[in-house]
């Protein structure tokens, strides 16, 4: 009797589990605390991507390929990121084909790409600025450019100052180098119409946040929140 009571209680806990899995992609600036604000379902299993140093002259897609080997194919997943972690989401999707791609704040393929990355492909003004000067470009810049930030700015320069140096140059070569021309009609797109750093006029998304920012998978949570589950109930 206590035998087949506790594979009674075994069977309901497997049950309960998550058999699905939402693979996290933060964005150059960010790490896991972007979706900190989320409230996803609890019938998914989440999963941060960390992400390790480029090397060198590493492509886009090499580097999704790379990240690739933190990604649990045994059941059902899906992928949701943010910024570069929409880009990198874009190649993966390709490669493994997950149950659903949702992108935030981000660009599909380098036709999205504002002109000041398409343009520095031909002139890489990058190269000849320090990975500090980068770093600190950004901190510096990300207040002026994105101002609603001011709603989480303790954690938005949290996030900035802990993130590595090569890893802000390496990751602005790869984007400026990336050439995916295939914006694939698959994927899931949210973007705001107040977003400076990717404007909404050069991306084609399905979903259109009005007043939302780069910035508003935090400052926008609950918004957007209900579209993330509106598309993974699709």
């Amino acid at each position: 009797m206590i035998t087949l009571l506790v594979c009674f209680f075994s069977v309901l806990t497997l049950k309960s589990q998550p058999t699905k899995t939402l693979y996290l992609f933060s964005g150059q600036g960010s790490d896991a605390r972007i979706f900190s604000k989320i409230t996803f379902d609890s019938s998914y299993k989440l999963v941060n991507i960390q992400y390790p140093i480029p090397a060198k002259k590493q492509s886009l897609r090499e580097y999704a390929t790379l990240i690739r080997s933190q990604i649990d194919t045994s059941s059902n997943y899906s992928f949701i990121g943010v910024s570069l972690g929409g880009m990198i989401c874009s190649e993966l999707s390709e490669i493994m084909h997950p149950q659903k791609t949702i992108i935030i704040s981000s660009a599909k393929c380098r036709g999205e790409l504002p002109f000041r990355y398409r343009f520095q492909k031909n002139i890489p003004l990058y190269q000849i600025i320090p990975k500090r000067m980068i770093k600190l470009g950004a901190r510096v810049l990300q207040p002026i450019v994105e101002p609603d930030r001011k709603n989480q700015k303790a954690i938005f320069k949290s996030m900035l100052k802990q993130k590595d140096a090569r890893f802000m140059k390496r990751t602005v070569a790869m984007i400026v180098k990336w050439n995916k021309t295939n914006c694939s009609p698959m994927i899931y797109h949210i973007h705001g119409t107040k977003d400076h750093t990717l404007p909404l006029r050069k991306t084609k998304p399905g979903y259109v946040v009005q007043n939302g920012s780069h910035m508003m998978t935090l400052t926008r949570a609950a918004e957007i929140s209900t579209l993330i589950k509106e598309i993974l109930l699709k």
